[in-house]
């Protein structure tokens, strides 16, 4: 059984869900996770808790925590390339695309950034239409603008 932890934030509370030594998971404040998750805080747990907090509180730009999401090899790429975004950066879908090697698959680097089962940690809010223009986010747009402004120090 997963197990998951609940750590408050200034944007809400956030579940952090881990298997064995790895996060898996995160659940932003409007997320609701699988009701068989176990609540129980593990030392991976506490320092994922830990370092979100720090990250939060402007003290902390990457995380060094063992990521193991789910999903396709496709998917796995596109969030592979998401965490090479440097903190206070953005990337477009299509740059995102292209630098997976990918030219034509802005679509699908959409869906993968969507199903991202690590936000925050795996940094899908640093990604933006190629027109400058803030596009969804699991969260809401009021947490991927918080995020935004946080990491450029405004």
């Amino acid at each position: 059984m997963p197990d998951i932890f609940f750590y408050p934030t200034e944007i809400g509370k956030i579940g952090i869900g881990a298997q064995g030594n790895a996060i898996t998971a995160l659940y932003l404040p409007n997320q609701v996770p699988p009701s068989h998750m176990v609540v129980h805080e593990t030392q991976v747990l506490k320092e994922a808790g830990r370092q979100l907090q720090s990250y939060m509180n402007r003290e902390l730009k990457n995380f060094t925590l063992p990521l193991a999401p789910a999903g396709t090899v496709f998917m796995q790429r596109v969030w592979d390339k998401l965490l090479s975004i440097p903190y206070g950066e953005t990337r477009s879908y299509q740059g995102i695309a292209q630098d997976i090697g990918s030219p034509k698959a802005c679509r699908a680097v959409g869906q993968a950034n969507n199903r991202n089962p690590i936000p925050i940690f795996i940094p899908c809010h640093r990604v933006i239409g190629s027109n400058g223009k803030l596009v969804g986010y699991g969260g809401g747009l009021n947490i991927k603008i918080h995020l935004l402004q946080l990491e450029a120090g405004s």
